[in-house]
């Protein structure tokens, strides 16, 4: 047994040497077991070292699982004219094409670091061997420990390999510069010599600034202990040899949050922010010059490939997603200091709580009225105003986000039926029409080409305080399932958003944002309806895979906790149920009715036939998979409560479809991607704040009660109260 374990050990020793230069405080925990029994919060952690589980510490990131789908699998030529086709095509685009072009160039870097890496391991001097294995065969028989020897040529002398490292070394590195957790998820998918490359050129140049920043994420360390042993020092050394460089304060504000540090990892997202837009001004072209761009660009039928210098970028998106939610926990954190201790909690009667029984609401009633006559504290009244002006900065940034996406509630069909037709076209390689698009204009003085017309909104118009009115009605006064779509007529029109892996968790924080502001009952009925049309029509086909959403899962159990005080027609999961796909106009080309076929011959798709034990099987394997990369998952008890619930729901599901519950997919037309958003019961602290904001927290605005607020009548008085509310906004 140990000799099996000291066999990967040696190819992970030239990365645990730089750890011990790098953090010498850190070091010891990889070789004393004392230490390791200090630092100790689980039943893993609390073996011998030699059985811990040590990963890579991007294997820690959040938000992993969103950005998982068959853009790992494509052939990068079919991914690079899916992206193409994804930008030519007339707002809203299906899939966000800044994160569609990082996708692009992740795989391009990675696939490049990968082939040369396995070069050096192997001492081979061309490509040419690695690519005639099929399928990068090459790379699975490395990562098994066959190495295929040095057949193309004489043994490649040490400087060879170590300049072939560093190449690999830099590759990596603007890959995750690009985007850190897409980066993460395209490695792991990868060969194991990725992990062991950027430790190997420090053993020669300590600092060189791309192999610490690889090295920062592929360092092993005990696994669900990142706060514990990082060390930040990595990250200031880079910073301060790059400080034009945005990516690395990204990475360190990602870092601050795993250390519950979120005002410094606001400090450090803001001050990217700001060089980011510093550069942005600086480098980019004049208006005139982007038009001339964009008409070259459409008076061509073939869509040419986009220069990456005219390819947008999604770094502003990640800072302004990563800071609102910085402050959103800021505010979930101050909500109990703005709020006295219940007798309920001095009792420890956490059955209340967790139940929201009558005895509980009756006493919590009680305890709300001794408050009052009692009076908050001087403290309580400025941690409120804490609260709000935190979440106030968040729902800042959900906007600024949201400006970044467009919705259409009225696409015409045919444009949603070209876009599948290029997508199944692409992926079976079809010549004949591959990368075009019937809605190109031939006409050379057409600048824009955006074919039919058609309305379009930023997302960030939806939630403004006077929303366009020609929105089709939603909730409609009948909810329609997925499968009732065969029986509908004929569709001309359709509503669509263009997809971002991380759209779908800013929706709902929304939602949260608005809780903690004390947004009025009916206008957040009406945000909550607008998240509920959004989040039902995002489907990030043909790249991304449905992923789970802890806001969406925290909204949920804030609409329970406070029994749905602002009255919802229907629950939360049908609210959201995935809005059918528009039938079909013709059938001369690819419908967008057929993009579940064509999601099954991208992802592979699966036998029809399968036993029970097979399915049950299944479902357990997808269980644990999906336990493991949840956050909240902190111990034995959350993980098997978590697969428990996970392995229920799926028994729930297969349950109601073969009794008539859920139509099958076969009777209409169904989103390929799509997350029912039902998640398992474990209360988070951010739920269990929220809620308890809405129950105990007085509707006033933040520095007071309600008195204060409904006196002005008198012209003098009337001014105050005004100056305070406008200081406040601002």
């Amino acid at each position: 047994m140990g000799k099996k374990n000291k066999k990967p050990a040696a190819g992970e020793s030239p990365i645990l040497e730089p750890q011990s230069a790098a953090e010498p405080s850190i070091a010891p925990s990889t070789t004393s077991s004392t230490t390791n029994k200090k630092k100790a919060t689980s039943p893993v952690a609390q073996s011998s070292s030699s059985s811990a589980l040590v990963i890579c510490r991007n294997k820690h990131w959040r938000y992993i699982s969103s950005f998982h789908g068959p853009w790992l699998q494509l052939p990068l030529e079919v991914l690079e004219t899916l992206a193409n086709a994804n930008y030519y095509m007339p707002l809203p685009r299906p899939v966000d094409p800044a994160v569609f072009y990082d996708l692009v160039k992740i795989r391009q870097l990675v696939d490049g670091a990968t082939d040369l890496a396995v070069r050096a391991a192997n001492g081979v001097a061309s490509s040419a061997l690695s690519n005639s294995l099929a399928g990068g065969a090459a790379h699975h028989m490395q990562a098994l420990g066959l190495g295929f020897g040095n057949n193309a040529g004489a043994k490649l002398s040490p400087e060879r390999r170590f300049r072939m490292r560093e190449q690999a070394t830099q590759k990596l590195s603007r890959a995750y510069h690009l985007d850190e957790i897409a980066s993460s998820v395209a490695t792991m998918q990868s060969t194991s010599t990725l992990e062991n490359v950027a430790g190997l050129v420090l053993q020669r140049s300590p600092n060189d600034p791309d192999a610490n920043y690889v090295h920062f994420f592929h360092e092993k360390i005990p696994s669900r202990q990142l706060a514990e042993c990082t060390d930040l020092r990595t990250l200031d050394t880079i910073i301060g040899q790059r400080p034009a460089d945005c990516e690395p304060l990204r990475t360190r504000a990602i870092v601050r949050m795993f250390k519950e540090d979120f005002e410094g990892a606001a400090r450090d997202l803001s001050s990217a922010l700001t060089s980011y837009r510093l550069q942005q001004a600086r480098h980019k072209p004049a208006g005139d010059e982007a038009m001339q761009l964009e008409q070259r660009s459409r008076r061509r039928r073939d869509n040419p490939p986009l220069e990456e210098r005219d390819q947008p970028s999604s770094i502003e998106v990640q800072l302004l997603f990563q800071r609102a939610g910085c402050y959103l926990t800021l505010a979930c954190d101050h909500v109990p200091l703005a709020l006295p201790d219940s007798p309920i909690e001095q009792n420890g009667n956490s059955q209340s709580t967790t139940n929201g029984t009558a005895n509980g609401d009756a006493a919590a009633q009680e305890a709300e009225g001794d408050l009052e006559d009692k009076g908050a504290t001087k403290k309580e009244l400025e941690m409120r105003k804490v609260v709000r002006v935190n979440a106030k900065r968040a729902l800042r940034d959900y906007m600024e986000y949201f400006k970044h996406f467009h919705y259409s509630p009225n696409l015409p069909v045919e444009v949603s039926d070209d876009f599948s037709r290029q997508v199944n076209q692409a992926t079976h390689r079809n010549k004949r029409y591959y990368g075009q698009s019937r809605y190109t204009p031939q006409d050379p003085g057409s600048p824009t080409g955006t074919g039919p017309s058609h309305t379009v909104y930023e997302l960030a118009s939806l939630f403004s305080a006077t929303p366009p009115a020609d929105l089709p009605p939603y909730p409609s006064t009948d909810i329609v399932s997925p499968g009732s779509a065969a029986t509908e007529s004929v569709q001309t029109t359709t509503e669509v958003v263009t997809y971002h892996p991380l759209l779908t968790d800013a929706l709902h924080s929304l939602l949260l944002c608005h809780t903690l502001i004390q947004t009025s009952a009916k206008e957040l009925q009406r945000h909550a309806h607008m998240v509920a049309r959004l989040a039902r029509l995002a489907d990030g086909y043909p790249v991304f895979q449905a992923s789970r959403s802890p806001a969406r899962a925290d909204w949920i159990e804030v609409l329970r906790r406070a029994e749905n005080w602002i009255e919802l027609s229907s629950s939360w999961e049908t609210l959201c149920a995935p809005a059918p796909l528009p039938t079909p106009m013709s059938a001369n080309g690819v419908s967008a009715a057929t993009a579940g076929v064509n999601a099954l011959s991208i992802t592979g798709g699966a036998t029809p036939t399968e036993t029970e034990e097979q399915r049950k099987e299944r479902m357990r394997q997808q269980a644990i998979i999906e336990a493991l990369e949840d956050e909240r998952v902190n111990d034995e008890a959350s993980f098997k409560a978590a697969i428990l619930a996970r392995q229920r729901r799926a028994e729930a599901d297969h349950a109601s479809s073969t009794n008539g519950g859920v139509p099958s997919p076969h009777v209409g037309p169904k989103r390929w991607a799509v997350d029912d958003g039902r998640e398992y019961p474990i209360l988070t602290e951010r739920a269990e704040a929220v809620a308890r904001w809405i129950r105990e927290a007085p509707t006033g605005s933040g520095t007071g009660t309600n008195k204060r607020k409904k006196k002005p009548r008198a012209a003098k008085p009337s001014a105050e109260p005004d100056k305070s509310e406008a200081a406040d906004v601002a």
